[in-house]
């Protein structure tokens, strides 16, 4: 499937989301939740808004002085996660004053899904802190990046302005953003994505998924971003698509019917072909076609249906990456479908977040860039029906 440029500009046409001003209005006032989308009862929904209240003041405590949250500055690799050599340690990080631009990104954006803003809210002043935080750290050439991140954390960045900008504005934050998104465009590739660095010519579906959804929060909030950069990118997701048939190696194909609809890590390059069953992979790529205001059962169904089945062996390890990041993107996909689907995944997760919350408040993440970064998308996912974030946003 192609998609026009014009087909794309239409869905992702510049707009102030009503509800961005409704969370202007209403920010600050966690004891009043909104009626959440997902039809909970309400001591259930009432858990839940206790459990991401104790989650944000676990995290408003662990925020340092720079404005920003620890981590560890790595990669995955297999089941495990790789301390990167050229990034800076969490210990050296706490005593410099530095930070993980990702994890704070996240973090700001889990005190915004909370309806906290700069100017208003219980938590006004850790937000002001985390936008200066990632303002600070832009560098001449737009890229965000502290501790030696790359191009994961400065996507996340580049979307945690996107969500502020649109909800607060301010013009520092707009320059930072421009230029983040420029970086962006300028950085995609030939084959349409990109991958860890600035101007890599190697891509995988990951890194390029986090670039999609920064670019279609900033192009939403008024940041000029380019048709063809999106229908690129859109374009190279599609190809990354199973077939119904594996390819093994490039050296042909074998029967598969359960990748059907299913989606490759990589399609170019050292290890394509070799993994069309990930979890979290999966999940980012269809809520990169739903932020491109694509729906399609043909397409979405399969997908969905891969994700229910999987969903226990993922939660089976909630201290894992996997675990916070598959979820991130899962919790999406299913909203942006809606419907029974959405209404019995969000059952099982929130059931397994209200367990696996420690009594400080904070969720474990073991293998991963750390306890802020787990316990921020926890946070995340708990206030979604909340809406606020315009990116969470049907």
């Amino acid at each position: 499937m192609l998609l026009t440029a014009l087909a794309l500009t239409a869905a992702l046409c510049p707009q102030r989301p009503a509800a961005v001003d409704r969370a202007a209005a209403d920010a600050g006032s966690n004891a009043e939740a909104r009626e959440p989308a997902a039809p909970f009862d309400a001591e259930r929904w009432r858990e839940c808004v206790a459990a991401a209240d104790r989650g944000l003041a676990w995290l408003a405590a662990r925020q340092g002085r720079s404005g920003g949250w620890l981590g560890i500055v790595g990669h995955k690799m297999n089941d495990d996660y790789v301390e990167l050599d050229v990034g800076m340690p969490v210990e050296l990080q706490r005593s410099t004053g530095h930070g993980h631009p990702g994890v704070s990104a996240l973090c700001g954006m889990a005190f915004l899904a909370a309806g906290n803003l700069p100017d208003r809210g219980q938590y006004q002043t850790t937000v002001q802190q985390a936008i200066d935080y990632i303002v600070s750290h832009a560098l001449e050439n737009g890229m965000l990046t502290d501790a030696g991140e790359r191009m994961y954390s400065h996507a996340f960045a580049t979307l945690f302005l996107a969500e502020v900008y649109g909800m607060a504005g301010g013009p520092p934050v707009r320059q930072a953003l421009e230029r983040a998104v420029n970086l962006i465009v300028d950085s995609q590739n030939q084959y349409g994505g990109w991958r860890y660095n600035p101007f890599d010519r190697e891509i995988d579906l990951s890194v390029t998924v986090c670039q999609v959804q920064a670019l279609r929060a900033a192009r939403n909030i008024g940041i000029k971003v380019p048709d063809d950069t999106i229908t690129r990118a859109i374009d190279y997701v599609m190809r990354s698509r199973v077939d119904g048939r594996q390819r093994t190696g490039g050296r042909g194909f074998r029967s598969s019917r359960s990748t059907g609809g299913q989606f490759y890590y990589k399609i170019y390059g050292r290890g394509a072909y070799d993994k069309p069953n990930e979890y979290a992979i999966n999940a980012a790529a269809l809520t990169a076609l739903t932020s491109a205001g694509i729906y399609d059962r043909e397409l979405s169904e399969p997908t969905l249906d891969f994700l229910e089945r999987e969903y226990a062996d993922t939660a089976a390890r909630p201290g894992h990456f996997y675990f916070w990041y598959g979820n991130y993107y899962a919790c999406q996909a299913f909203f942006q479908t809606g419907g029974p689907r959405f209404r019995t995944y969000y059952d099982r997760l929130t059931r397994d977040l209200l367990r696996e919350q420690r009594s400080d408040g904070s969720w474990c993440n073991e293998v991963g860039p750390g306890d802020e970064f787990s316990t921020a998308v926890g946070c995340l996912l708990l206030q979604l029906p909340r809406q606020y974030l315009p990116i969470f946003q049907r």
